[in-house]
């Protein structure tokens, strides 16, 4: 059998499936639940690349895609065919491609460092020519192109999938992930952006939060008092959970599952129906202990609420921001097209209520994970490759970055406010109106609802999904003199972190807070926890 592997490089994950490649059929899915680098969003990762060395992010990256291969059952000889998809970022990465260029914002900066611009453009080389992959000899890499430099080919999947080259209709579409990529066309111009609404919009950083998999909850709803949980089961579909006094906890009606976390689609939902339902008001949660209670002891408090908004904050000001570089108004804004995992599982309804969606849209396509479909595709024909590429240099586009735009800082100042502070929407509109911002309104009443598939990932293949909670990727190294205060493993706070005998420190990257926290290398006494002695361990 002639074997294919297509990854998506996400930035909360990555997700592979094993393809025959004289048949074309999808065999089997494996995903991870988190990123192998340290950190919690893609500017995380690009810190630690640029601070820490780019030749241990990509042992981490390429470390993790090995173990990937293994729980495909795919050994170096059989590979014939091996793809990825993603952000920039990751996929450079990956590919030991220089980051520099992605990491400073303004061309001032470029000239000022001497940054040059790296190519960008799809390529197919030997896989054996990425440090780590030398015994995979008869294999070819492929990868899609981005459109610009900063706007990779997850951002073209998501723009070529959604459908809005073919149409001359005003539209956005959202990748609603860690780092929420975002298109909008107007006027014949695709206008991208990038907004770090961080991990909350795939369950993670949320107290009993995470990634979309087997056993999560994705969805909530009232009936009654009381609150209905629908909870995925191994073959990513929802089913129906417990009902469950949101109160209390106390079970009401015992359901067909049981449940060990979150997603970020149930958080989304359950923000909408508590403040529906008068149970949240921004941003205290009206129970008595102020959490929500949900099946098998999984709580919703007043901090993930917090978190939750951020990222709920920076999409919608994502959104105001490409409408001002665009010079429309959020009401011009009547189609919608959603994609990733959050953007498969949520229902858009809740979505648009809270304001994921704009406002005045009358249409809301789901089109899943569209960074896998492009892997998959260019994995089986070649053709599609440099159909991509000839797309990618015709797309006449703009891209915005947000981490310097004063309609961005302006909009999600505002965003902080009415989520974190409680500041009422009227004030809201009023201070858009104020700012001359693209100003927002209730949601619409009609809305037609188009999901194009059940799951992010449609087809599993015949050996079914199979999930890596544990991506087993570390980083380490001996601490000389170290007197055993254990100080550094005490402050971590997910449990990361271990010392073994001898000084030797090991961090689970994929657990570990990069940048955002850094607690162990404070905590050290004698200041002799230094990361830039970290290696990478592969178990």
């Amino acid at each position: 059998m002639r074997t294919g592997v297509a990854i998506d490089l996400g930035t909360s994950g990555f997700r592979a499936q094993k393809i025959d490649l004289e048949s074309e059929t999808i065999l089997k899915t494996v995903i991870t639940l988190r990123n192998p680098l340290p950190g919690a969003n893609v500017m995380d990762h690009l810190d630690f690349a640029i601070h820490y060395g780019q030749d241990k992010a990509h042992g981490l990256s390429a470390t993790a895609v090995k173990h990937i291969l293994e729980e495909l059952e795919v050994k170096p000889e059989e590979l014939e065919k091996f793809s990825i998809c993603g952000n920039p970022i990751q996929l450079s990465i990956f590919q030991e491609i220089p980051i520099e260029d992605l990491a400073y914002a303004g061309e001032r900066k470029k000239q000022k460092y001497h940054i040059e611009e790296q190519n960008r453009d799809a390529r197919i080389i030997p896989l054996s020519e990425i440090k780590g992959f030398e015994e995979f000899k008869n294999c070819k890499l492929y990868v899609p192109p981005a459109i610009k430099h900063e706007v990779g080919a997850d951002a073209l999947a998501l723009i070529e999938k959604s459908g809005m080259l073919e149409s001359d209709e005003i539209a956005i579409a959202t990748d609603y992930g860690t780092n929420a990529e975002m298109a909008l066309k107007a006027n014949g111009v695709i206008y991208t952006g990038s907004a770090a609404a961080g991990p909350a919009l795939e369950g993670q950083e949320i107290e009993f939060g995470s990634i979309a998999s087997p056993h999560t909850i994705s969805d909530v709803e009232f009936e009654g008092e009381n609150l209905r949980c629908y909870v995925l089961d191994k073959e990513m579909s929802p089913i129906k959970g417990d009902l469950v006094n949101p109160k209390t906890g106390d079970v009401v009606e015992k359901g067909d599952v049981k449940a060990k976390g979150i997603t970020g689609t149930g958080v989304i939902a359950l923000i909408e129906a508590g403040m529906r339902n008068k149970m949240i008001t921004l941003p205290k949660i009206l129970t008595p202990d102020s959490v929500i209670h949900l099946q098998d002891g999984i709580k919703f408090t007043e901090k993930d609420l917090i978190e939750a908004g951020r990222a709920i904050g920076a999409i919608r000001a994502g959104h105001i921001t490409l409408c001002a570089e665009a010079g429309i108004e959020m009401e011009d804004l009547k189609i919608a097209h959603m994609s990733g995992a959050a953007g498969t599982y949520m229902d858009a309804a809740k979505a648009h209520q809270v304001g994921m969606i704009p406002y005045n849209a009358g249409y809301v396509s789901q089109i899943g994970n569209t960074s896998l479909a492009v892997a998959r595709e260019i994995l089986i024909s070649e053709d599609r490759l440099w159909e991509l590429q000839k797309i990618a240099k015709e797309i006449v586009g703009t891209h915005v970055m947000f981490a310097t735009s004063e309609a961005f800082k302006e909009g999600y100042m505002l965003e902080l406010a009415y989520w974190n502070e409680g500041m009422m929407f009227k004030m809201h509109k009023k201070f858009l109106k104020k700012k001359k911002l693209p100003m927002l309104d209730e949601p619409s009443s009609i809305l037609k609802i188009d999901r194009q598939v059940e799951r992010d990932i449609p087809e599993l293949g015949e050996e079914g999904l199979h999930v890596l909670d544990k991506v087993g990727t570390y980083l380490t190294m001996v601490i000389e003199g170290c007197e055993g205060c254990h100080e550094c493993v005490k402050v971590c706070p997910n449990g990361a972190l271990r010392m073994e005998e001898g000084g030797v420190v090991r961090i689970r990257t994929d657990l570990c807070d990069g940048a955002n926290c850094q607690r162990c290398l404070h905590a050290c006494p004698e200041d002799r926890f230094k990361w830039e002695n970290l290696t990478v361990a592969g178990n």
